[in-house]
């Protein structure tokens, strides 16, 4: 007789038979049985699941979830945040320090429109403590010009997004850059400023961007000590680099371009210091990848670079390895660091180091050539107010994606490698602060 895998188990279900209680005592019948005869495969439908929907594109994170969203000249921007542990200090106050450095209007060398960014929790807070609960976070615009964007409604911008979200959804918002905006970061801002806060209480671990080159002024290597490197250091000057010789020369760079109505691209360098070791996984989500997209999804990004990046091809094995040794606290350290504080995609506790690419923002006072949406040439002076250079800007940017992606795989590495005891020989605790106050009280002496 025919058996059907539908009406009868592969697997006996008396509880009674077999080992353990796992009906194994009727597997053999099954299987002379399933020898012996056809099969029938049933086409019923299975029962209904519940399916989860993401926003396609706009969540980031798996176990320490951003969600973001609004437009440009929307009625406001924002985030949730899901995955935040319970009983953290957060206020909106914490948020908006970060905002405040990401805001438009700071200075005569980032765009003129006049947003307060000030921010809102509306849910995941209460008393000043987070609930564990999602937060959400929200900020709204308060400076729309939509009618400086009446001409995307006929022609694309050059290098802009409004072409291709035609070529992709058929239909976009033409008043400014809708979710292709860096508008659209201050919900990561906010994010961002939560994610170092865990960060911080957990292992003092310190995420720092500041800006290393504008155009073709480049801040040579050395300059900066990451070791002492400050906030304050890097917030003492319009431009956001750390030595004030470069900064100016900077500045001069952005302002000669900016009274052309002309604009240029730039880098940020960001470092990670005390980062506990063993974030990260190997193959494909190596922490350096996490990263590289995390940050590579900021708008105007072109490219990046970890630890030696470029530089290291034109070193050899021996120039370029990092050679291993017995530090203070028994500790094992690396002399050199060439490896930017990842070795296999995984944290070794090193200084993280990494370097993104900004190019010139699209956005430009000159007479360009392009198309209409019904597919004729034609000029364009675009509208609208821009950053002649949006690196200054980026820093905080930078600052939160990385932040993000360490909250992340700080969970993810408890998670899976130290819910159970360590290895004692090899591994170590993801609280840092021993040790953390072990070289401060050193330092002190």
């Amino acid at each position: 007789m025919a058996s059907s895998l539908s009406s009868k188990p592969f697997l006996g279900t008396s509880r009674k038979e077999g080992f353990s209680g796992f009906g194994l005592g009727s597997l053999s019948s099954d299987l002379r049985t399933l020898s012996s005869s056809s099969l029938h495969f049933s086409t019923a439908s299975p029962t209904p699941k519940k399916l989860q929907v993401k926003a396609a594109g706009s969540t980031f994170g798996t176990h320490f979830r951003v969600a973001t969203y609004g437009e440009s000249h929307g009625g406001g921007v924002g985030c949730v945040i899901d995955g935040v542990p319970p009983r953290l200090p957060v206020s909106e106050a914490d948020l908006q320090v970060d905002l405040d450095r990401r805001r438009p209007g700071q200075s005569r060398i980032t765009t003129p429109r006049k947003e307060t960014d000030t921010c809102k929790i509306l849910s995941g807070v209460y008393e000043g403590m987070t609930t564990g609960t999602p937060i959400h976070v929200f900020v709204p615009n308060t400076d729309q010009r939509g009618h400086d964007y009446s001409e995307m409604s006929i022609a694309y911008r050059p290098s802009h997004a409004d072409a291709t979200y035609d070529m992709k959804y058929g239909i976009r918002a033409v008043q400014g850059g809708g979710r292709s905006s860096a508008r659209e970061t201050i919900g990561r801002v906010a994010a961002g400023a939560v994610a170092k806060t865990i960060l911080k209480l957990f292992s003092r671990t310190e995420v720092l961007a500041y800006v290393s080159q504008v155009h073709n002024v480049v801040l040579p290597l050395g300059l900066v000590d990451h070791d002492t490197l400050t906030l304050e250091q890097i917030e003492s000057n319009i431009v956001r680099c750390p030595n004030p010789e470069y900064a100016e020369k900077m500045i001069a760079a952005i302002d000669t371009i900016r009274v052309r109505g002309d604009s240029i691209g730039g880098v940020v360098t960001c470092i990670v210091r005390n980062c506990p070791r063993g974030l990260g996984s190997p193959v494909f989500d190596k922490l350096e990848a996490e990263l590289s997209k995390a940050v590579m999804s900021l708008p105007a990004t072109k490219g990046f670079e970890f630890g030696s990046g470029f530089a290291g091809t034109f070193l050899t094995g021996s120039e370029h390895n990092d050679e291993f040794y017995v530090g203070e606290h028994g500790r094992i350290r690396t002399r050199t660091n060439r490896s930017g504080g990842i070795q296999g995609g995984v944290s070794n506790g090193e200084i993280i180091n990494l370097r993104v690419a900004f190019k010139p923002t699209a956005t430009i006072g000159k007479k360009q050539h392009t198309v209409t949406r019904d597919k004729k040439e034609t000029e364009l002076i675009t509208r609208g107010r821009h950053d002649p250079c949006v690196v200054p800007r980026a820093v905080p940017m930078v600052e939160a994606m990385v932040a993000l992606v360490l909250a992340d795989q700080l969970m993810a590495q408890h998670a899976q490698c130290n819910l159970f005891p360590l290895n004692q020989d090899v591994q170590e605790p993801l609280d840092l602060l021993k040790f953390v106050e072990a070289d401060e009280a050193t330092l002190s002496l």
